[in-house]
């Protein structure tokens, strides 16, 4: 094969490569992290936001879900320095079809070195994941 068939083949495999879907698995994940990337960036209102059924929720039981965040936080910072970063993990989710969830994993790395793997529960509610 001459240089320019080498060319064109490498160019239609980087256009395949490109146009793949994201899983469902990944698409969830994804914004599991973002919900809880709001949570370590100081916006407990921000993560509550990524409920579900946040819209229909009274007032004053936001109020309360916002300082159970905060006080989760603080209690994060007393016993492990801090959450440090939230990144998808390897597992990345696995769907349950006959719930219609995606339960997407995370991996919380804390200020004394140690790691946790969170599961959070994802549903699509107009076409965006929120956590359930």
């Amino acid at each position: 094969m001459n240089k320019k068939g080498v060319v064109i083949g490498l160019i239609g495999l980087m256009g395949l490569v490109g146009c793949q879907e994201v899983s469902l698995e990944q698409q969830a994940a994804e914004a599991a992290q973002s919900y809880y990337q709001r949570l370590l960036d100081g916006y407990p209102d921000g993560f509550l936001a990524g409920k579900a059924a946040y819209d229909e929720m009274p007032a004053d039981y936001r109020d309360q879900l916002v300082k159970a965040n905060e006080q989760y936080m603080k209690d994060v910072e007393q016993k492990h320095n801090g959450l440090r970063s939230v990144v998808v993990s390897p597992n990345v989710g696995r769907i349950d079809s006959t719930l219609h969830v995606v339960y997407a994993f995370l991996l919380l790395s804390y200020g004394d070195s140690t790691k946790e793997e969170v599961t959070v529960p994802m549903v699509q509610v107009d076409g965006d994941w929120k956590m359930r």
